[in-house]
């Protein structure tokens, strides 16, 4: 599963909890529970991570002169790396701001 297909799992629970908490009846047709949405979280840190840890390599055999590895390669595996680094930081700060305004809803 890609880190697109994690995100846009992870979106449409978070619509379905937004609807339920505000009272509106939506079929859920992705999320089966609990489990699911920690399952796509972990998926998609794992993700990130992996990118990371690839673009570090590459920087490392690019520094140690490794001939088969092109600076663009490197620069290209790093851009993606961040860019998954702050797709997923800005899903956090998603989640908090969901978080927070259930928590404020009063009954």
């Amino acid at each position: 599963m890609s880190s697109v297909d994690s995100l846009d799992s992870l979106m449409t629970q978070l619509r379905a909890l937004a609807d339920q908490a505000q009272g509106v009846k939506v079929p859920d047709k992705s999320a089966t529970g609990p489990d699911d949405f920690a399952n796509t979280l972990k998926s998609m840190v794992g993700s990130v991570n992996n990118q990371q840890s690839q673009a570090n390599a590459l920087q490392s055999d690019f520094s140690n002169g490794d001939k088969s590895v092109s600076l663009s390669q490197v620069m290209v595996a790093s851009q993606k790396a961040d860019l998954s680094f702050q797709t997923m930081l800005q899903v956090r700060n998603k989640l908090v701001s969901a978080y927070q305004d259930i928590m404020n809803i009063q009954a």
